[in-house]
């Protein structure tokens, strides 16, 4: 937690002056009850109006200063907290948006928006609560112990067995309540995963006839969470009537033994007055130091989880003498590459040795599992390789800046991803400085004019979370108009034409060949028909090239190649 506190920085002066009218709060509330004490014995018990009238007035004014400062104080505290969850927040973000994926997937989507929202909503709260207690709760207790001190010393052995009791009652729920509060953190992150992935496979889950299963999955979590809340509540109902049992006990202590020092003439009764209120503020600060001690455990563990993700160093890092790559048109050369996933037993990817240079297309096949998706990532840098390396333009990517790197590249993903907002917008993601002329020839080269046309707003027709109002094929060559519209030197297609029909898929092919004639072309493709054509084939087996050629050549040298082909063309295709 204290670790966080370093982006409190911007409003140290705020902070300062809130301490400052914690402070005179602090002094008005222990000044009161010696107030009142004056106005008893020199007031009511002499029957001295005018002391009583001037007294008053002093206590009116004290009292409206406390006030008064008490509402900035608190305003302060909360524009503090605020501020501090909007900067911790930003910090999470710009993290966890340099992770590489490997990042991702170390720490999984759900638990990364619960460190991002519920965990800093934690820290924020206990940090608005610390920032008046803190100084408060201290404060009260040790001025209010020697101010009763002063009042009656014969009384003080009141508290001396009071506080300690209250102390162990609350010591006893904190440690109770602690290992719970980390708990409740990691089942949240359950829910929400659990959440995110019915949400996500909704259809998935209906088409299986799953939803019951789903239910009761959820249902189970939701319970879990629900019977950790409840235990944790349960023995937070007991803290505050044990505490109040105590402070009435303390009270009825201190007006017992206090009346028959006052019928004995040891004590006056202004005096037991002020040493009531002064042991009613000291036990009031304790149930403060309580509360700041039961809240804090579960932002410390909400704190570890955020200093998790910002402790991270993402394994994809900017060189520190980045090189320029100004001239070239693109050429891409794989050296020997080898990959591993971490943690894995083996390497996914061995040896690769191929290039790829401008107006050349360069198409990947294999089986499922071969690295085909995972080799067209690594170029650019969404994993880095553990041995060889990939060159651009004779300089290898590692050595380039990354914001330079990937504005070279136009990348389709194996799974077409929109966004929120218009086809306009999503189209000008891939460059915002695209103009409506350009816009609309990037869709016609991706045979998706016509689907767009076919909306009633067009290009502002509204694309909903994921693209989910949007049929699979329409999603892709939305994914491929807002790649080409980066006119880029190196363009990326893993497996990008599956949901396309054949005849859509002929006419992209041709209508990208003669839009990207000048740079090179990488195809990732599960079909035959979408690669025949292609400069280079490299066939993948077990992360290892089996076959590099034409279409012609593979087919009499390559074993594996010949057993893909036959099992999708019949022999008067392959002939």
């Amino acid at each position: 937690m204290l670790r966080l506190m370093k982006f409190l920085k911007p409003y140290a002066l705020m902070i300062f002056v809130l301490l400052a009218c914690i402070f005179l709060q602090t002094l008005g509330d222990l000044y009161l009850p010696t107030l009142m004490a004056k106005i008893i014995n020199e007031g009511v018990m002499k029957g001295n109006f005018t002391a009583i009238m001037d007294i008053g007035r002093v206590m009116l004014l004290v009292a409206g200063g406390s006030a008064l400062v008490a509402v900035l104080a608190s305003f302060l505290s909360a524009k503090i907290a605020v501020g501090f969850g909007t900067i911790l927040r930003s910090q999470v973000f710009k993290r966890v948006e340099s992770f590489s994926l490997n990042e991702f997937e170390k720490f999984g989507t759900a638990t990364l928006i619960t460190r991002t929202t519920n965990d800093i909503n934690q820290v924020q709260m206990v940090t608005m609560v610390v920032m008046r207690m803190m100084v408060s709760a201290p404060m009260m207790a040790v001025g209010g112990i020697i101010l009763a001190f002063q009042q009656d010393i014969g009384l003080t052995w009141v508290l001396a067995v009071a506080l300690p009791v209250l102390a162990l009652v609350i010591a006893l729920i904190a440690t109770r309540v602690m290992p719970m509060f980390r708990m409740l953190q990691e089942k949240i992150d359950k829910i929400n995963l659990i959440i995110k992935e019915k949400l996500s496979g909704m259809r998935v889950i209906r088409a299986f006839n799953a939803l019951k299963r789903e239910e009761e999955r959820f249902n189970e979590a939701n319970e879990d969470l629900t019977n950790t809340y409840i235990k944790v509540n349960q023995i937070m109902a007991f803290m505050m009537p044990s505490i109040m049992l105590v402070m009435n006990f303390t009270t009825l202590a201190i007006l017992w033994f206090g009346g028959i020092r006052v019928s004995q003439g040891n004590m006056n009764l202004g005096a037991l007055t002020a040493f009531t209120q002064y042991a009613i503020l000291i036990m009031m600060s304790m149930i403060m130091l309580s509360m700041m001690f039961v809240m804090v455990p579960r932002a410390q563990a909400a704190a570890v989880r955020i200093n998790e993700v910002l402790d991270t160093v993402p394994q994809i890092r900017e060189p520190k003498k980045p090189k320029e790559v100004d001239k070239g048109k693109g050429k891409l050369e794989f050296n020997d590459v080898t990959f591993c996933y971490p943690g894995a037993e083996a390497p996914l990817l061995q040896n690769i040795s191929f290039s790829a240079g401008p107006g050349q297309i360069t198409a990947i096949i294999g089986s499922t599992g071969s690295g085909k998706s995972t080799l067209v990532n690594l170029i650019p840098r969404f994993y880095d390789v553990n041995s060889g390396s990939i060159k651009i333009d004779g300089v290898d990517i590692r050595e380039m800046a990354l914001e330079q790197l990937r504005s070279k590249i136009g990348f389709v993903p194996q799974k077409a991803v929109l966004f929120s907002g218009s086809i306009r917008d999503n189209i000008k993601f891939g460059n915002e400085e695209a103009t409506e002329e350009e816009i609309i020839h990037s869709t016609e080269v991706a045979q998706a004019l016509d689907f767009i046309n076919s909306f009633e707003d067009g290009f502002d027709h509204q694309i909903a979370q994921g693209g989910l109002n949007l049929s699979g094929g329409q999603k892709q060559r939305l994914a491929i108009a807002r790649a080409l519209v980066r006119k880029c030197q190196i363009y990326i297609f893993d497996d990008s034409f599956s949901a396309l029909d054949f005849k859509t898929d002929a006419r992209l092919r041709k209508a990208l060949n003669e839009e990207i004639r000048e740079a090179a072309v990488i195809i990732v493709a599960q079909r035959v028909s979408t690669i025949m054509d292609a400069d280079r084939i490299i066939v993948l087996d077990k992360g290892k090239i089996a076959g590099m050629g034409t279409h012609k050549e593979l087919l009499k040298t390559c074993e594996v190649y010949r057993e893909i082909v036959s099992s999708q063309l019949s022999e008067e295709e392959i002939a």
